[in-house]
């Protein structure tokens, strides 16, 4: 055993007396050391031979419930309640209990408004933001500016002009596949091989071939 673990287990029976005195609950010696042994560092071997030295000098109790052994204070140490005083206390217990939920309310509406501050820039990065916008306001403004500034603007009557000569050339491009087509399919009548080797032969090229598709009307 070495020296931390056994200056902890000559302390053991101080520690596990205040324990079951100041809860004065009943414990087996699973809870006790469970609930001790980080705390305190004490071995389970430690905790049953301080509880079993504790219940044999008559300073703490120990029954049987069922194959397990309970330990728990000398009620007789303690002074007798009075039934006025286990209301004065019950009541105590609710007013505290009601403190605590409201104080626990409060903490969560702190932490909410934390979130939200923490979220929220800071002056100096409002600043900074500020000034990147107001950057990149003025350079869409200079943009904008030499736009304006600019000769060669299309006139409405020029865009006009423009769709017009769109749809004419699209009409007619049209027309002359529609017209290709119906000779092809005419002569592929009486043609003796495949359409895809009379094209070949005939150096026919389409508009899929080049991936090139009809614009709309």
């Amino acid at each position: 055993m070495s020296k931390s673990r056994a200056e902890a287990a000559a302390g053991a029976p101080g520690i596990l007396l205040r324990y079951l005195q100041e809860q004065n609950r009943p414990y087996s010696a699973q809870d006790v050391f469970g609930n001790l042994q980080r705390e305190h560092g004490l071995g389970k071997a430690a905790v049953v031979k301080a509880l079993e030295q504790l219940a044999q000098q008559g300073k703490i109790k120990e029954k049987m419930y069922g194959k397990q052994k309970i330990y728990f204070a000398d009620q007789d140490q303690f002074d007798i309640v009075s039934d006025a005083d286990l209301q004065s206390l019950d009541a105590n217990i609710v007013a505290l209990t009601a403190k605590v939920q409201s104080l626990q309310q409060s903490c969560r509406h702190m932490e909410t408004e934390l979130k939200e501050l923490t979220s929220t820039l800071t002056t100096p990065e409002m600043q900074k933001e500020i000034q990147e916008l107001k950057k990149e306001c003025a350079g869409y403004t200079e943009r904008l500016k030499n736009i304006k500034a600019a000769s060669n603007h299309v006139t409405p009557e020029e865009k006009e002009q423009v769709y017009r000569e769109r749809q004419k050339y699209c009409k007619e491009w049209r027309k002359r596949k529609r017209m290709a087509q119906e000779m092809c399919d005419a002569i592929l009548e009486g043609y003796p091989k495949s359409k895809k080797q009379f094209f070949e032969e005939a150096g026919i090229e389409t508009d899929e071939d080049y991936n090139v598709t009809l614009p709309d009307p």
